[in-house]
């Protein structure tokens, strides 16, 4: 049955818009105000995972399922239902969510994304209407990029892009309303271009422009040097919704000039320039330009492709669509991102490699259609699964990044949130301990937070200003050996290459630069003593010569490592203490006055081991009770019958 003349007159602008729609609803709400609000209710690292997974496993599936579905035969419904579903989910994700919940939001996202876009480009013709119809498709996808890119918008609080993408939706409900009853029309007129290749090869070729996309977007968008110089500020982000825009127009106009042949090279050509930009710290100009170009070259062929090039009837494009968004859209993304988050970089034996899809004739046709079909789900079933062990569990950063930039990316990636705090926690034995007390807004400014899981170890807001970068690396190499009764883990492969010393530079950098805090604490510090009956026990202790087994096995578990000619820490790192540490059998700390009273020379030790030495390398015991902080300053006590004063065989200067 013919299209009547009013449906051909407005459809067009309809299509326009649920493609604007979908694009918009997809970018900033499930790839930014989503996670985002995910981050705000805690929701972050290990438990994302599984957020995420859901959403992917409902995208594929629905993805999948959609071209399949009797249920509900009309097209219209259909996509009413998978609107309603998408503003549902984006309102709910405004909720307080707990994991569950948030699974649950995520799996209806993804299915919901599923049911529209396969529906949306199955039966795309019907809501375009009559002309040119790959200039419509163009521009709906860079109509939906430029909206992402309005700064205003794309810099919006993440509950306001949430209402701002279901509204949408809501109103994408009203692009339906005039052709919902209507009787769907099956025969419609073909595109003047279809496609020469294989639907196979287009998928493959798809698969690999969503996987560089995908990589490239998590790189930059973890990376704070290069997201300044791609998609931060007001003039950055309207260059790139200009460029989004052209692009997309320019991608129609090849399409319908010379088809897929032209177009998906093209776009692989731009997005291999971008991945291989960022390698540099000076590409990331050029970067930006080619990776917009890119995206909307291959976007706008992703809705084409299976609405008005692929041959066939309906049923054949929505199972082809099925396929296109469950395997290049929802597969390729995710193991984009997790080329992202594992490596840091897109390796250029990769681009390459992808490359070769694009360059190589011949047709996967001389394999059946349906042993094609079982390989392929294998195969994206490996991999989907299977990323973590085919790629390089190592992260390796930007090298682009500060040697800061990249400790805290080897910070968060080795787990460290998960024994380790970094909150003072106000009015607590804390801010004696572990330094002064930042406020909300100071914790706030990380990108993420990371105030930590749990407390397993010490905290490590402040540890910048009370460990040595010397003592840190010991410390990461072999914690027990420098830190008594240490369960963490030894690091020590960390210092195989960059990422070790990346970690000692962050760690290094943890304190506050308010001089004022750090101020007061110091005057907490030195106002601080060992408590009345202990500091009497270590003076009479040491003076009477009591048995003084407790304070030297104190010493052998916490200080022999350094303080003995033959200690292991001591030997090992000779040549890069700040100052040798003194053999305490033979010599005493210069810190300490020997000529001072014996009450004056317990505050003395039981500072130096409850809080280190400034400008050297030995480290507090900030855990140590002051029962064993006065056993330990009585039996170093008694060693001070020594000479007070020998020459430091490194320096020769006196001790």
């Amino acid at each position: 049955m013919p299209k009547s003349k009013p449906l051909a007159r407005w459809s067009g602008g309809r299509g326009v818009g649920l493609i604007a729609i979908t694009y918009v609803y997809f970018l900033i709400f499930a790839q930014f105000a989503f996670l985002k609000r995910l981050g705000a209710l805690g929701i972050e690292e290990t438990h994302l995972k599984p957020v995420m997974a859901a959403m992917a496993v409902g995208g594929i599936l629905m993805s999948l399922a959609a071209p399949r579905w009797s249920g509900i035969p009309a097209p219209g419904l259909r996509l009413r239902i998978a609107l309603l579903g998408c503003a549902g989910a984006a309102f709910l994700s405004l909720l307080p969510l707990t994991l569950f919940t948030s699974m649950a939001v995520a799996l209806l996202i993804g299915c919901s994304l599923g049911l529209l876009t396969v529906t949306l480009v199955t039966h795309l013709r019907l809501w375009l209407g009559e002309g040119d119809l790959l200039l419509k498709v163009g521009m709906g996808t860079g109509l939906g990029y430029l909206i992402c890119n309005v700064p205003v918008f794309f810099a919006s609080a993440a509950g306001v892009q949430a209402m701002v993408a279901g509204g949408l939706c809501l109103a994408g409900l009203l692009c339906t309303r005039e052709v919902a009853g209507r009787q769907w029309v099956e025969e419609v007129p073909t595109a003047r271009v279809t496609s020469s290749w294989s639907f196979w090869r287009v998928l493959i070729c798809f698969t690999a422009l969503v996987w560089l996309d995908s990589a490239a977007f998590f790189i930059i968008q973890n990376s704070p040097s290069l997201k300044a110089g791609t998609w931060q500020g007001t003039a950055h982000l309207w260059v790139n919704a200009s460029l989004h825009l052209t692009a997309a127009l320019g991608s129609a106009w090849l399409l319908r000039r010379r088809g897929l042949a032209w177009v998906l090279p093209l776009a692989y050509i731009a997005l291999a320039a971008a991945c291989l930009l960022l390698l540099r710290v000076d590409g990331v100009v050029l970067a930006s330009v080619f990776y917009p170009m890119g995206v909307s070259l291959y976007s706008v062929a992703l809705v084409a492709y299976p609405s008005l090039l692929a041959p066939g009837s309906v049923e054949q494009r929505g199972r082809q669509a099925g396929w296109i968004y469950a395997v290049a859209g929802w597969a390729g993304s995710a193991l984009g991102i997790g080329m992202g988050q594992h490596l840091g970089v897109v390796p250029p034996a990769f681009v390459v490699a992808a490359g070769l899809l694009f360059v190589v004739p011949g047709s996967l046709a001389f394999i059946s259609r349906r042993r094609l079909e079982i390989a392929v789900t294998i195969a994206i079933l490996l991999l989907s699964f299977g990323v973590d062990k085919l790629l390089d569990s190592r992260r390796v950063v930007q090298a682009s990044d500060s040697a800061v930039e990249r400790g805290r990316a080897v910070y968060v990636h080795e787990g460290c949130i998960h024994c380790h705090s970094q909150y003072v926690r106000p009015h607590t034995r804390d801010e004696l301990m572990w330094g002064p007390v930042q406020t909300v807004a100071e914790v706030r400014r990380g990108a993420p937070p990371l105030i930590g899981n749990r407390r397993q170890g010490p905290d490590l807001s402040e540890v910048g200003s009370r460990r040595s970068a010397l003592w840190l690396r010991a410390h990461f190499e072999n914690p027990a050996e420098v830190s008594h009764a240490s369960f963490m883990p030894s690091y020590s492969s960390l210092f195989q290459d960059r990422r070790g010393d990346d970690l000692v530079a962050y760690v290094q950098n943890l304190h506050a630069n308010d001089q004022t805090s750090h101020a007061a604490h110091a005057r907490e510090e030195e106002a601080w003593h060992l408590n009345p009956a202990e500091r009497a026990g270590a003076i009479g202790g040491a003076q009477e010569g009591d048995d003084s087994s407790q304070g030297h096995q104190l010493f052998q578990d916490n200080c022999v490592t350094c303080h003995e000619a033959n200690g292991s820490t001591r030997q090992r790192w000779a040549g890069s203490f700040r100052r040798v540490p003194p053999d305490l059998a033979k010599e005493t700390l210069m810190h300490v006055n020997p000529a001072s009273s014996s009450e004056e020379q317990v505050n003395q030790f039981a500072h130096i081991i409850k809080f280190g030495i400034a400008e050297t390398d030995m480290p507090g015991h900030e855990y140590m009770s002051d029962r064993d902080i006065s056993a330990l300053s009585r039996w170093l006590m008694q060693q001070r019958h020594y000479p007070p004063t020998q020459p430091n065989r490194s320096t020769g200067e006196s001790q």
